[in-house]
């Protein structure tokens, strides 16, 4: 199961010549994860609160082509591992109205405490997190 949602390119995510600059798509790629943890029914605050945060700690990303100011994008984020330490995101970025594929990226987090500890084992919340997609 993926998440899908859009997002209109503004004059804040460019530079001086209306191209998206590069870390506008990573911002972009974590809301996409954000969302598709929502959509499967755990809000990050709420795991939060359960003392599971969920640091990036591995992130492969191609630059295909730039997106401009007003483009619209579509974010898509899927889960395509999960094994005992982490989860792997497979996440899209394309312009909405040709389909052509911007960005593509793989995503790993794990799941750490408050304190920065890692969890030996994926606490019950990320692995139904991972069952649902």
């Amino acid at each position: 199961m993926k998440n899908i949602f859009n997002q209109k390119v503004f004059y804040s995510d460019t530079d001086s010549y209306g191209v998206v600059w590069h870390g506008s798509y990573l911002r972009w790629l974590e809301m996409g994860r954000v969302l598709f943890c929502e959509q499967k029914g755990y809000k990050l605050s709420e795991l939060e609160e359960k003392d599971i945060v969920l640091p990036v700690f591995e992130l492969n990303i191609k630059y295909k082509q730039s997106a401009h100011l007003e483009d619209i994008l579509t974010i898509e984020t899927e889960i395509v591992d999960c094994s005992k330490f982490s989860l792997t995101f497979k996440q899209i970025i394309l312009e909405s109205k040709s389909r052509k594929i911007l960005v593509e990226a793989i995503v790993k987090v794990v799941a750490i405490n408050k304190q920065g500890k890692l969890y030996r084992t994926l606490p019950r919340e990320l692995v139904e997190i991972s069952l649902a997609s």
